[in-house]
């Protein structure tokens, strides 16, 4: 038998569930709106989708989503779908395209969303996933353990080259380990991404030479495929140790044309999340949608923040951040690095420690570094001491009383 891959819904209608969920296995294979010459019932058993599971949930007066089939009430249930792996092969594009495709504008549907995907080993054959992940990173930031301390280029647009220069040399000097570009800012004439790497890599190699601590610096090169590859050669040429790649603006095949051909950690932005995902019923959870670009080779993952400054709730958050941790297959766990950020100061590391169970992630504060207010050295040593103080089972409080960073930060970012 075929080997098969998986994928659950979360799902609402005003038909009969099963009725529903049969459009859905046939929509999405062997199957459309009416019967058609060569479906065969050799063809459906060998190619059609298979509905498997449906756990039904409450039933509901009011859509979700307008613009469907009418009914008195709207039935939600989970469901789950198998496809057999010869309809498309391990192909991460086709495979988006079979487990998304047309589904979410079915009439049968006021509401769907994707919740989780399950696939054979023979994926794992087809796509190396990420070629440093969280090993590979700590080495090249050279940080063994804790987080990796990091933060965002700020304003995200109107800094020059050299301006950009200037504050990077400023975040080195205050004992910064990350840096990266804001989403924003790629190539623009007013800061060109190669003149930003020639002068941003002439401050942290000098600042490396003296110190022996070279600072880790995401270059967002999102662009075209050929473009990324151009950009990723001259930043590795300069001694870059990361790239940066905004995941919904490149596509799968764009991003896999990147990772396959990248010698740097890629740090894998998820701007434009909101719109797959904020509404409950539509769109993807993040632990499905982060498996594809795990595969398809992103090292570090964005997941948000505790008390963020979105609207994402803290569960959500630490639920993304644990899946990345979650391995895909036994002997090939495809692991990446949660990525916390967005109004990350000196209050959240105790809970996210709490939370996560460990300290694998890169934490990034734009404002909870350079609010501070004795500077940006002060804010890396308070955002710092915070994190030791969540791993030692310290009170923030306690530990402030001998760390003058923490305790004027806590003063400063509490409400």
């Amino acid at each position: 038998m075929s080997e098969r891959f998986e994928a659950d819904y979360l799902i609402e209608t005003p038909c009969d569930p099963s009725h529903a969920t049969a459009v859905m296995a046939g929509e999405q294979s062997s199957g459309t709106f009416v019967k058609v010459h060569g479906e065969t019932t050799e063809l459906q058993a060998r190619a059609a989708a298979q509905v498997t599971k449906i756990t039904i949930l409450e039933t509901t007066d009011t859509p979700t989503l307008t613009g469907g089939l009418k009914g008195a009430n709207y039935h939600r249930a989970k469901v789950t779908l198998s496809w057999p792996l010869d309809n498309i092969g391990p192909d991460l594009p086709n495979l988006m395209a079979t487990v998304a495709g047309n589904l979410f504008e079915l009439s049968q549907f006021s509401g769907l969303r994707i919740l989780d995907i399950r696939l054979p080993r023979s994926f794992a054959n087809e796509y190396p996933g990420p070629k440093f992940g969280i090993t590979g990173t700590r080495a090249l930031a050279n940080v063994n353990t804790g987080p990796i301390i990091g933060t965002i280029i700020k304003p995200s647009v109107g800094l020059t080259a050299e301006s950009t220069a200037d504050l990077v040399k400023s975040l080195a000097e205050a004992g910064i380990d990350f840096i990266k570009d804001d989403e924003l800012q790629a190539n623009g004439p007013a800061c060109p991404f190669e003149e930003r790497v020639r002068l941003v890599m002439n401050v942290i190699n000098a600042h490396a030479d003296r110190t022996g601590k070279k600072v880790m610096y995401a270059f967002n090169l999102t662009g075209e495929v050929d473009h990324m590859r151009k950009r990723h050669d001259f930043a590795l040429a300069h001694g870059a140790t990361c790239v940066m790649a905004s995941l919904n603006s490149v596509g799968i095949s764009g991003f896999l044309g990147l990772s396959r051909h990248s010698a740097l950690p890629i740090h894998a932005h998820r701007n434009g999340w909101g719109y797959l995902s904020r509404a409950h019923m539509l769109g993807w959870s993040y632990q499905a949608w982060s498996k594809i670009w795990r595969l398809a080779g992103a090292d570090h993952m964005h997941v948000n923040g505790l008390q963020n400054k979105f609207s994402e709730s803290n569960e959500s958050v630490i639920s993304s951040a644990k899946s990345l941790l979650t391995p895909l297959f036994e002997d090939a766990p495809y692991v990446a690095m949660p990525v916390f950020s967005s109004g990350q100061t000196v209050l959240q590391p105790p809970e996210t420690f709490q939370q996560m169970g460990n300290s694998d992630c890169i934490y990034a504060a734009g404002g909870g570094i350079m609010g501070h207010p004795d500077g940006p050295r002060a804010g890396v040593a308070a955002l710092r001491q915070s994190w030791q103080a969540a791993m030692s089972g310290v009170s923030p409080d306690d530990y402030a009383t001998s760390h003058v960073e923490l305790a004027r930060a806590l003063e400063a970012y509490r409400p």
